[in-house]
């Protein structure tokens, strides 16, 4: 199967480029992914979770970088394999960078995936539909990383599941190499109060809002915020205000959570 992605990243090429170079950012924007372990320069070792239909795998994948001419190409290709599920893939893929006015970069990947086994019986269809869902999140994490550099109130480094803030991925020493557990994809998913409810007007800088919503912009009516494609919307009638919430959509249980203990 072959496959010709694009994304539009709000960021310039450099450090677009560096973000994918980034184990540790990419362990975050690559749905499913849980763990990076780091061989070397050019090669990394990945544990996967994929669920296509009622099949779930675990890959187990290992990738090599080819060629890189900074900052504008890089290919690579890779293995991967779940023995308990009967299942094996290959892959190869090209990533272009392409500068675009206003700081913008425009994210080019072409991939070839052979896929074996139990998961390699699924029609073009199924495995057509899985790669654009996970493209498009991919995609918006990415740019949820990116404009994450630019306010000191998001934090995407919080190990997964966990409601603190500023915590960084966990890193475990492996001989010369290190394990890079997942960081969530988007933000924390930190998990606010009834009392720290934001209501449509008088909401602070710097509250949870802020920190929960990527490339959100406070002001006074709380009307002018980004939403990824992928955000679960919530707009809630209470007593005499309106709460609005942005949920990264990989939290959609925490966010269910939040808003049963909100309307009790």
């Amino acid at each position: 199967m072959d496959f010709e992605k694009r994304v539009v990243v709000e960021a310039p090429i450099a450090k677009v480029w560096d973000l994918l170079l980034d184990p540790q950012v990419m362990a975050g924007c690559v749905p499913g992914t849980e763990s990076v372990e780091v061989l070397s320069d050019t090669e990394y070792l990945a544990t996967v979770k994929v669920k296509i239909s009622f099949i779930s795998a675990r890959f187990t994948t290992r990738t090599t970088v080819l060629e890189t001419r900074p900052p504008f190409y890089l290919k690579s290709e890779g293995t991967g394999e779940d023995s308990k599920v009967g299942s094996s893939l290959k892959q190869s893929s090209e990533l272009t960078l392409a500068e675009l006015p206003d700081e913008r970069t425009e994210v080019t990947m072409k991939i070839r995936v052979e896929v074996f086994g139990r998961l390699g019986s699924f029609g073009l269809t199924v495995m057509k539909t899985k790669a654009d869902r996970m493209w498009e999140e991919f995609g918006a994490n990415l740019n949820a990383r990116a404009r994450a550099g630019k306010s000191a109130t998001i934090d995407v480094s919080a190990a997964e599941g966990s409601a603190s803030e500023g915590t960084e991925a966990s890193r475990e020493p492996i001989g010369n190499s290190s394990t890079l557990h997942a960081a969530p994809a988007t933000l924390p998913l930190e998990r606010p109060s009834p009392t720290h409810t934001p209501t449509a007007r008088g909401a602070a800088k710097g509250s949870w809002w802020t920190r929960l919503m990527p490339g959100a912009r406070v002001n006074n009516d709380l009307q002018d915020l980004q939403r990824l494609s992928t955000d679960i919307y919530i707009e809630v009638q209470k007593e005499n205000s309106t709460v609005r919430v942005l949920w990264p959509a990989h939290g959609s249980r925490e966010c269910v959570a939040w808003l049963k203990d909100y309307l009790k």
